[in-house]
């Protein structure tokens, strides 16, 4: 893929989203299910978010793509999260894995480890993440390198996002300060990237497209809004109008 032709290709993407509307299933925190279940929405796909381990195992055989998040680090998830990746690994679902706030625990980034490798599709993460994650500070030739080693798409955001899967390299500059002043943007971000790997059998391609899509709505939500109030609901009105002309005109992609 030539990053230039990111922004027609997430226009695609999100359209064959809107189309197929496919189910994302999410182990994702209290604080992030509904915000995350509004954006999941907004952008085409339909949402579940049971935790319950007698029960998920049906949910996930029935979701297209899953989002395993650990915001909220418990024993139920814990259950939940093995049961969800016994039936996806089976069925070959796409899922991400989004390790929150794994550098403030150790017992917590010892499990994220373990969750690595069984195969995610993608890990999204910030910097202070990927380093207790990883061993490695966050420049261009460790995220390479640990992309490379896990054979997963390493999608690392911040004031830049920055996307590889080892060969390939995309950086997406959109998005918005209010974005650091809502919480569950990123566990948002995490599964709207398993929407989009749904309708994407390219994880590079996906996970790209994925941020450069909420990053624009952010933009175009931080033009609009008063405060962090008014931005999360304005991000996701923009998330639900994000058009191809939208994507040209206002991606920063390199």
């Amino acid at each position: 893929m030539r990053v230039a032709e990111l922004p027609q290709i997430t226009a695609d993407i999100l359209m064959r989203l809107r189309a197929r509307a496919p189910r994302v299933h999410c182990v994702t925190n209290a604080v992030a299910q509904n915000f995350t279940a509004n954006v999941l929405l907004a952008a085409g796909a339909i949402p579940s978010m049971t935790l319950s381990p007698d029960e998920i195992g049906a949910f996930v055989a029935r979701a297209d793509a899953l989002l395993i998040n650990l915001g909220t680090f418990d024993a139920e998830r814990r259950d939940s999260v093995a049961a969800a990746l016994e039936v996806a690994t089976e069925a070959r679902t796409p899922w991400v894995l989004d390790p929150v706030f794994i550098d403030r625990s150790e017992q917590r980034s010892a499990y994220a480890r373990t969750l690595v490798g069984q195969k995610p599709s993608a890990i999204r993460l910030n910097a202070a993440e990927f380093a207790a994650l990883s061993g490695l500070e966050a420049d261009d030739a460790a995220l390479t390198r640990y992309a490379l080693d896990t054979l997963a798409v390493v999608a690392l955001t911040g004031n830049l996002d920055r996307v590889t899967d080892g060969a390939q390299h995309a950086v997406v500059e959109n998005g918005h300060p209010l974005m650091a002043k809502v919480t569950a943007m990123g566990c948002a971000a995490s599964a709207l990237s398993a929407a989009f790997l749904a309708v994407e059998s390219n994880p590079f391609v996906a996970s790209a497209a994925a941020l450069l899509a909420f990053g624009v709505a952010g933009g175009i939500a931080g033009e609009r809004a008063t405060g962090p109030g008014s931005f999360t609901a304005a991000i996701i009105d923009a998330l639900y109008a994000l058009d191809d002309t939208a994507l040209r005109e206002k991606a920063r992609v390199r």
